[in-house]
């Protein structure tokens, strides 16, 4: 993991960044919440989101790269910014809510909310090699 692929935030909140592929996930430190309640809660948070498929792809979709960042805050509240396929995704709509109900259900999580970005765009290159064996794409 390299510096570069983390950030941090004015609120002095923990960030959890897939720059490239869900692998290179950071934590920052610097939080009020103690260090291993926030690896819980971010372990949590990705086992949530992995629970999460596109309905048109047989892989979940931190392993393809779409959770672009998760900001856990020190009051707990969870800021996620996740990407689509394509802006003409036919989940564009659920696929939010569904991000914001598994990141909801983690026990600890004050609120959620979920943004849709499209900067970076999304490629074939974020997602992780188990999305890439499941799609039988190598």
């Amino acid at each position: 993991m390299s510096d570069d692929m983390t950030e941090k935030t004015a609120d002095n909140a923990t960030t959890a960044v897939a720059e490239k592929a869900p692998e290179n996930a950071a934590i920052i430190a610097g939080s009020a919440l103690p260090e291993a309640e926030l690896t819980r809660m971010t372990d949590d948070i990705i086992a949530g989101l992995k629970t999460v498929f596109d309905p048109e792809i047989p892989a979940d979709i931190y392993e393809l790269g779409l959770i672009y960042k998760i900001d856990i805050g020190d009051d707990r509240a969870v800021l996620v910014d996740m990407s689509l396929t394509s802006p003409n995704c036919p989940a564009a709509q659920e696929l939010p809510i569904m991000v914001e109900n598994a990141v909801s259900s983690v026990p600890g999580v004050k609120e959620t909310k979920v943004t849709v970005v499209w900067d970076p765009p999304w490629d074939p290159s974020r997602m992780s090699d188990e999305a890439r064996l499941v799609l039988n794409m190598w």
